[in-house]
């Protein structure tokens, strides 16, 4: 048998969540010889398809290409998937809005569990994932026939884009389920980098007070060439819009450099930026257990160092 993942991507070009992806199920597929598949579903999706068709140990690209796979509906997706299922011991997709929203349907249509946010391939069927906010790591083992997965991205290095060469396989197309159609999409624009992506990240809190305060935190990130991210409690008090979101119910992030700015560190936080490289706090509370995770930690107001750094990257 072999293993699929499911190509992340926008029709224009390939997520490097993928990437990550491929890497979790070389892992799996060197512990059982197996062949490593990416399956494309999209609309002109070609240029796609030659992206997956370069990425190292890849045996084979199938590409299901048409109308109803264009706009990504999870519905649609998760027939195509069920068309091509039964070749596969595996079948894998980051653990992204893209894999959450999946991935659990074909598992429903398989009638079996699903596999979440896996960070360690311990064999074929034994996993690595977190449970209770991040704090437990558990190994769980799986006796279904297939095995449904959404990796956690952040734990596995990216696949190498050279020295593939593959050939692609059309894929019939399903027709549109009529169970959702897509009315339109509405994404933020930023020149600062991608936060799940960028290889630094400046994080802000609820002690910012406002969303205006938030400018402090833009002009370091600009300096630094940095992300800006903001905690739960700065999201849900309306300080910045809830795509900024690090944490457990938010976006998942492993930078080199993690700053985070009046931050606690309350566990729903900790579970989305713990295996940042190194971390940074800046509070005026000693006590705040983000201290306890920090690599370097500052007791001090935050709207007195803000303006130092800025000046001192100036």
């Amino acid at each position: 048998m072999s293993i699929l993942v499911i190509a992340e991507h926008d029709n224009e070009s390939l997520s490097f969540t993928t990437l990550n992806t491929v890497t979790a199920a070389q892992e799996i597929a060197a512990q059982t010889s197996s062949d490593v598949d990416i399956l494309v579903a999209g609309e002109n999706c070609s240029a796609i398809a030659e992206a997956c068709c370069k990425i190292s140990g890849i045996t084979r690209v199938r590409v299901a290409d048409g109308a109803s796979q264009k706009s990504h509906l999870a519905e649609n997706l998760a027939t195509q998937i069920m068309q091509v299922a039964a070749d596969y011991s595996h079948i894998l997709a980051p653990s992204t809005t893209f894999g959450k929203n999946v991935l659990p349907r074909v598992a429903a249509l398989l009638d079996v569990a699903q596999l979440s946010d896996v960070c360690e391939v311990i064999s074929a069927d034994t996993f690595i994932r977190p449970i209770y906010a991040g704090n437990v790591m558990i190994k769980v083992q799986s006796s279904d026939a297939v095995k449904i997965i959404t990796i956690r991205t952040t734990k596995f290095a990216e696949a190498s884009t050279e020295g593939g060469s593959v050939s692609q396989e059309s894929v019939e197309t399903c027709e549109d389920s009529g169970q959702s159609r897509f009315i339109g999409r509405e994404l933020s624009v930023s020149e600062r980098p991608e936060l799940t992506s960028a290889k630094i990240v400046i994080s802000g809190g609820r002690a910012l007070k406002d969303s205006k305060n938030f400018d402090l935190l833009f002009t370091v990130a600009d300096k630094l060439g940095a992300a800006v991210g903001a905690s739960r409690a700065a999201v849900d008090a309306g300080y910045v819009p809830n795509d900024f979101q690090v944490g457990q119910t938010g976006k998942v992030v492993a930078p080199d450099l993690y700053i985070a700015v009046g931050i606690s560190g309350a566990i729903q936080h900790l579970a989305g930026m713990k295996d940042s490289k190194v971390i940074v706090a800046i509070n005026t509370d000693s006590d705040a257990p983000i201290f306890q995770l920090a690599d370097y930690g500052l007791v001090a107001d935050l709207f007195d160092v803000l303006p130092e750094m800025a000046a001192a990257l100036e």
